[in-house]
């Protein structure tokens, strides 16, 4: 076992580090084509992750071999199409592996090292931050094995590397009065659940009784709260600011589109629709947008960039 362990050790000396970003991207990339299947199956009721054990086309429901599985490869050389019905296959497939795979390459080269615990934890949330926004994208749900999940882990990681929280300003504080490291960061990873979810649900409270109507979803209030745990409390406010900005700007444009669309559906079927009524039918549209993707984002800047968040963010006392 010594001598394995001394090997891997020389080869991660030997090769740079370049080489090793590249290693870790392509195994995001193969962990992409997993994901799809957990985007998948996650929201149905009739399958589940493991079950069926093997791929199998949506459409005409034949299980697909190793070459229909190739990351990237498989769609591109079949025209996006299946093989055995000709259906076609939805472009959020090689996305997500793509995507994957540059987190993943991401990961390694921001974290201090390319293999390290550090490294393999970023790469893991930032999975699940991908598996969030698929499915919150195309069904406005957060599932609660991504949410409630990482709510669960995220202090047991942070309790086992104390090192995930190093550059917090709490933790560095308890240090300072004397707090061991790692009940140090066991303590900022639930403070974070606590001012992740908190925030969210006052939001949620304060809205619906302004607009009486829900004004926060509560999927969304878990994954702030599962974040929370893994960035902090500071790091989990500051998510959700750059959330809401980078929200704020899309709700404005898919306004903007959708009444483009109307006064172009209206000038085809020669109504003359007032421009009042167009922007009030495009402002209940631009409403409809999922903000779990969004918190997602805010919460991967912060991830891996919690030291030029605070010097962009000084105000953030946490």
């Amino acid at each position: 076992m010594s001598e394995a362990v001394v090997q891997i050790a020389d080869m991660v000396e030997v090769l740079p580090r370049e080489a090793w970003i590249g290693i870790v991207g392509l195994f995001g990339l193969f962990v992409g084509s997993f994901l799809n299947v957990v985007v998948h199956r996650l929201p149905n009721p009739n399958e589940t992750v493991s079950k069926p054990a093997r791929s199998r086309c949506p459409k005409c429901r034949t299980t697909l071999s190793w070459k229909e599985n190739i990351p990237l490869l498989s769609w591109l050389v079949q025209g996006a199409k299946c093989r055995h019905c000709r259906a076609s296959i939805h472009w959020r497939y090689p996305l997500i592996e793509a995507a994957n795979a540059a987190l993943w390459a991401s990961s390694a080269a921001l974290a201090p090292a390319p293999l390290s615990w550090i490294t393999l934890v970023w790469c893991v949330v930032f999975s699940g931050l991908l598996v969030a926004t698929a499915i919150d994208f195309e069904r406005f749900e957060i599932p609660d094995e991504v949410s409630i999940g990482g709510m669960v882990l995220a202090p047991v990681v942070s309790f086992l590397l104390p090192d995930l929280h190093a550059t917090s300003p709490v933790v560095n504080w308890m240090v300072a009065e004397g707090f061991g490291l790692r009940m140090a960061a066991l303590s900022t990873s639930l403070l974070g659940l606590a001012a992740g979810g908190g925030v969210l649900l006052a939001i949620g409270w304060v809205g619906s009784r302004l607009y009486g109507r829900d004004a926060m979803g509560f999927g969304d209030v878990k994954l702030l709260a599962a974040g929370g745990g893994v960035v902090g409390p500071g790091g989990a406010l500051v998510a959700l600011i750059v959330a809401s900005l980078v929200a704020s700007v899309a709700g404005v444009l898919n306004m903007v589109r959708f009444a483009c669309f109307l006064r172009r559906r209206a000038a085809r079927l020669g109504r003359k629709d007032s421009f009042g009524w167009t922007l009030r039918v495009a402002r209940v549209a631009g409403r409809y947008l999922p903000f779990g993707p969004y918190l997602a984002l805010g919460l991967g800047i912060v991830l891996v960039a919690w030291k030029d968040v605070l010097a962009h963010w000084p105000f953030v006392p946490l």
